[in-house]
């Protein structure tokens, strides 16, 4: 009986755990609904009549599409198919919500925070106006540090394929879970540090490289504070978080779920170890902003690991004395 038992519970402690569906979509079905509030309140609206919404559209009705064909897979193929379809869907709803919200997040805010996240680049010694001269005195450290940047794109379509084709359902969910978690504290924290960036707060003189991120925040939250730009456009959506770095959030998080599938392990930390090193110059983020990023992608995945912890643990049948 009690190896019956140690069994049961060695079997519970190293199996995969699924999530509900269910759990994923009401909370974003609640994020759906806190967004339209927050753009209501904001007088924004979203652009449809444009190519951008329609590509959208088309993607996420042909990833729907396979993930209700395949709802019952033949075989291990269709399952596959169906996990990426899925986990791609779930991945681009957090993605767009997050920057949708990102819009009205930054019309409710008030002054800028750059003195105070420059003053802890000084602390920290870390000298933004060389790295950036630096960068723009070489052509090709400009092009090697924009398709750095770009990578942010990249390691979730490799997690998220690899996931679905080793059936890895706890890994991905747990990663799913995990970005939404930060992506809700990103922009939880954003409206108490708004910020212009390192490039407008700090340059002096024309511009002789112009970033990735250019002078968006500069140009745009001031002109969503006086409702001077009351459309989103989805083919032109522009960073606007400064503090904390959602690049840093995001890339720490795509390590910590590659980090136990040992073929995904080292490419995913060497495309992110690229991608924060172009992070301060083409996202203009300030070292600070950095390490505010680098703390909340540890705090929601330290939150979802305790939930998973006690909800493993929940799940482990009690044995009576």
């Amino acid at each position: 009986m009690l190896e019956g038992v140690a069994g049961r519970l060695l079997e519970t402690a190293t199996s995969p755990l699924a999530m509900p569906r269910s759990l994923f979509l009401g909370l974003l079905g609640v994020n759906g609904a806190v967004v339209l509030a927050l753009l209501i309140h904001s007088r924004l609206v979203v652009g449809i009549a444009n190519p951008a919404f329609l590509a959208l559209a088309g993607a996420v009705s042909a990833l729907f599409a396979i993930r209700h064909g395949l709802r019952r897979p033949a075989d291990a193929t269709e399952r596959r198919l169906r996990d990426f379809a899925e986990y791609t869907l779930l991945f681009m709803a957090i993605s767009l919500l997050g920057v949708i919200a990102s819009y009205p997040a930054a019309a409710a805010t008030r002054g800028f925070a750059d003195p105070m996240l420059a003053s802890g680049d000084r602390l920290m010694r870390f000298d933004w106006i060389a790295l950036y001269r630096l960068v723009s005195a070489h052509p090709s450290l400009q092009y090697a540090s924009v398709a750095a940047y770009a990578c942010i794109f990249v390691s979730p379509a490799l997690l998220i394929g690899h996931f679905a084709w080793a059936d890895r359902r706890d890994l991905a969910q747990r990663f799913l879970l995990t970005f939404w978690l930060a992506a809700v504290l990103t922009l939880l924290l954003f409206p108490l540090f708004p910020a212009e960036g390192p490039l407008a707060f700090m340059w002096r003189g024309p511009i002789p490289y112009m970033p990735t991120s250019a002078l968006y925040q500069q140009q745009l939250i001031p002109a969503l504070r006086s409702h001077q730009l009351t459309a989103i456009d989805l083919g032109s959506l522009r960073g606007l978080v400064c503090a904390p770095s959602f690049h840093t959030v995001a890339g720490v998080l795509y390590v910590i779920a590659a980090w136990p599938v040992k073929r995904l392990r080292w490419i995913i930390a060497a495309i992110t170890a690229a991608m924060l090193l172009a992070t301060p110059v083409e996202g203009t983020h300030y070292l600070t902003d950095m390490i505010f990023g680098l703390l909340v992608a540890v705090t929601a995945d330290m939150v979802v690991r305790v939930w998973l912890g006690y909800r493993k643990a929940a799940a482990v049948p009690l044995v009576a004395a």
